[in-house]
């Protein structure tokens, strides 16, 4: 598996069972696919309407105010973006907008309009060095 033999150890002392006593210690294959799948189910916090899970907090948290953004990402995918109410680090779940009544709950949602690409936008950027007009053109032509 490709873990230190000190957590095997550990693995053992919560429970792992071994096929004997002596060492080396052996253990079945499906004694241990048994015994990780019910740690991470143990270990499993899943988020009820109206909650995402904080990163920081380790729990399914409501975000600040009852407030999210959704972010649309695509047709078919987009995120909502909101601040957890006990520690204010971002939230930020991704989410089917089908299932988006489903998922916020009594969360009231705000959209937020999509970011434009450059190609998308009515006016250039500024941050260019590039000049408009007869300036950028004498410019070019040679004395």
């Amino acid at each position: 598996m490709g873990v230190h033999r000190n957590t095997v150890r550990q693995w053992i002392k919560r429970g792992l069972p071994t096929c004997d006593d002596q060492r080396p210690a052996l253990i079945l294959g499906r004694d241990l696919r048994a015994f990780l799948e019910a740690q991470r189910r143990s270990r499993k916090r899943p988020c009820r309407p109206g909650e995402i899970y904080c990163c920081r907090c380790r729990e399914p948290r409501r975000p600040l105010g009852g407030f999210v953004e959704y972010q649309a990402d695509t047709a078919t995918l987009g995120t909502l973006v909101g601040m957890c109410g006990e520690c204010e680090a971002m939230l930020y779940r991704r989410v089917n907008p089908a299932r988006l009544a489903e998922v916020c709950g009594d969360l009231e949602v705000l959209p937020t309009e999509a970011s434009k690409r450059i190609a998308d936008r009515e006016e250039p950027s500024v941050n260019s060095d590039f000049k408009t007009g007869e300036a950028n053109h004498a410019k070019a032509q040679p004395e």
